[in-house]
């Protein structure tokens, strides 16, 4: 041992960086600490029409609560996933030696974004969705007429 620390280890005593606070804005949704994670929609920011605070209501209607000016107990809402679809130009893997499969996908959230990721399948859900699959050619195949 060299007593010298890992490249990727703080050294002890080290001043931690802390990320940048969540500062919602109105029609955010954040979901509140404070009310075990309640979400709400931000209605009315701290400083506007001389609120002193956050105010959420929750967003299909209800009563509005506060939240602390600072925002220290709000965090962002991230947008959820709608559905995940093969990864363009590449192929399924098997690792024989885990005996999983894996499939790379993007993954389309309900704002527009996307994300790469992977679908990792054990030999168990592997041969249900090649029975599920095989199913759903033979259904398109009904149904476009081109019967194998």
């Amino acid at each position: 041992m060299t007593g010298r620390s890992a490249p990727h280890v703080p050294p002890q005593g080290a001043e931690l960086r802390t990320a940048v606070p969540f500062a919602p804005q109105l029609g955010d949704l954040a979901a509140d600490t404070a009310h075990s994670g309640r979400v709400g929609v931000v209605v009315t920011l701290p400083g506007e029409d001389s609120a002193t605070t956050y105010h959420l209501r929750p967003p299909g209607g209800g009563p509005t609560w506060s939240a602390p000016a600072d925002g220290s107990t709000l965090r962002p809402v991230p947008a959820q996933v709608t559905h995940a679809t093969p990864l363009p130009g590449q192929d399924a893997v098997y690792d024989p030696r885990t005996r999983q499969g894996s499939v790379p996908v993007v993954f389309h959230s309900e704002d527009g974004s996307t994300s790469e990721g992977t679908l990792v399948l054990t030999s168990a859900e592997l041969e249900r969705l090649y029975a599920q699959t095989g199913r759903l050619l033979v259904s398109h195949e009904k149904t476009t007429g081109n019967l194998a």
